[in-house]
């Protein structure tokens, strides 16, 4: 008699285990699933696309005074005639000399055109990332690297 109970209960473990089994597969198909429709669905306010070029006057620029010239349009391809424009120069640290960083302000001459003039402060491999922001909010950014001479 013991035997048959032992079986028995031997039958209903196994089966315990296989309910459990197939509860933890569902469970883990119907959380993969959620996070696949939450995956799927677009924020309701995302940054408008901008299309933002950057040059310099001299091209390359120099240490000194440089003419920054930068472009911004919107998806469209229409420009984009009222943001606040800057570009931030930042030349890495380097062993024991300390991180270099300077902005300047553009100023909105036509058609998506902002212009500024700004310092390099020496020469070698910089980063300059032009922000485009419209009524204190960040609308696009992008990170150019120039090396000045």
């Amino acid at each position: 008699m013991s035997q048959t109970s032992t079986q028995r209960g031997q039958k209903i473990s196994g089966f315990s285990r296989t309910i459990a089994g197939a509860a933890l597969a569902v469970s883990v198909a119907m959380a993969v699933s959620s996070q696949m429709a939450v995956a799927s669905q677009k924020p309701e306010t995302q940054k408008p696309m901008l299309d933002i070029t950057f040059s310099s006057k001299p091209s390359p620029p120099k240490t000194g005074d440089n003419t920054f010239d930068v472009m911004v349009k919107d998806a469209s391809g229409k420009p984009v005639t009222d943001a606040e424009v800057t570009a931030t120069l930042v030349m890495p640290k380097m062993g024991s000399m300390p991180e270099m960083k300077n902005s300047v302000a553009l100023k909105h001459q036509k058609e998506g055109r902002y212009v500024g003039t700004g310092q390099v402060m020496m020469a070698g491999k910089w980063d300059v990332t032009v922000m485009v922001k419209r009524a204190g909010k960040e609308i696009g950014s992008k990170k150019f690297p120039i090396t000045a001479q």
